[in-house]
């Protein structure tokens, strides 16, 4: 039951992605269908039209699996001798920096909502 009930959660997300690609067909705009459709799950969200509770459990399965859907790309990488070559450090080193700043990023947000909502519950 609880199987099915993330599975339905997961087409909810994914709603959202369909209707983001039915956007960005029609736009043609620089934002990818993804970003589109998230926006529309964030504006759903706050406009109450989804409750959190709809998809929370579907959303955290799918940030738990996430590492396992880069896996694929980070193996096809060592197929190409050519990144190893003074592009490929390059390209490495940008990635490290990239994943430094959004971690930090991240960690700064996910504090400052963690102090707001602890200062709220006292």
């Amino acid at each position: 039951m609880k199987l099915l009930k993330i599975c339905l959660q997961i087409a909810c997300i994914y709603l959202f992605l369909i209707l983001g690609m039915a956007i960005k067909s029609v736009i043609h705009g620089p934002i990818p269908a993804s970003m589109i459709g998230l926006i529309l799950l964030f504006i759903a969200l706050k406009l109450k039209v989804i409750k959190l509770e709809w998809i929370e459990q579907g959303g955290k399965w799918l940030l738990a699996e996430l590492l396992l859907f880069f896996v694929p790309s980070a193996v096809g990488v060592v197929n190409y001798k050519e990144i190893m070559g003074i592009e490929g450090i390059e390209t490495i080193a940008l990635i490290i920096f990239s994943t430094i700043i959004v971690m930090g990023t991240t960690a700064f947000v996910s504090e400052k909502i963690y102090n707001h909502r602890r200062s709220d519950a006292l």
